[in-house]
């Protein structure tokens, strides 16, 4: 994906349910630049824990056009698009520096990269995953972003690894 912000303006699309891939899909076809940010979520399945990775917003994407040339009702009409976020008949843009915060904090997949506020000895929250709303500390972070925690379980020190998406500072 193209996220550069320079040239065109950025509209927040709301597309149908469970529907991104084909609404992304069909706006790359028609040669509209999309932003979809995802993020990795846990969630239990059949017994056991499985990674996926969803949008950042549920029901919503960016799309980049110029809006004077009215290319925006092609937003519009697109197979999986709802509608496009708008103040009366005209699309609104997405604030520009929140586009761009975004973006930074995303890989080139659209991937949410983890914080990089995070480091040795902190004390964290586990957010997600079956130790949700567990205290920790961080033992080590390694290259691959990978974050080792040490928590309390049953008495004893346990060392879990854990990405820096599933964690919150405390």
């Amino acid at each position: 994906m193209n996220f550069n912000t320079c040239d065109a303006n950025w509209f927040l699309a709301q597309y149908k349910p469970n529907s991104h891939h084909i609404a992304a899909r069909n706006l790359a076809r028609q040669g509209f630049r999309i932003f979809l940010p995802m993020q990795e979520e846990t969630k239990r399945a059949r017994g056991m824990f499985v990674v996926q990775m969803r949008p950042l917003f549920p029901g919503y994407l960016f799309v980049a056009f110029d809006k004077l040339h009215g290319s925006y009702r092609a937003v519009n009409s697109t197979y999986g698009i709802t509608r496009l976020v708008s103040l009366g008949d005209v699309p609104t843009p997405a604030p520009a520096d929140l586009i761009r915060q975004l973006m930074l904090r995303c890989d080139t997949e659209g991937k949410l990269r983890p914080q990089e506020m995070l480091k040795a000895g902190d004390q964290v929250t586990l957010t997600k995953g079956p130790f949700t709303d567990f205290v920790a500390t961080i033992e080590s972070i390694t290259p691959d972003q990978r974050i080792w925690v040490l928590m309390s379980l049953m008495g004893t020190q346990t060392r879990v690894a854990v990405t820096a998406a599933h964690l919150r500072v405390r």
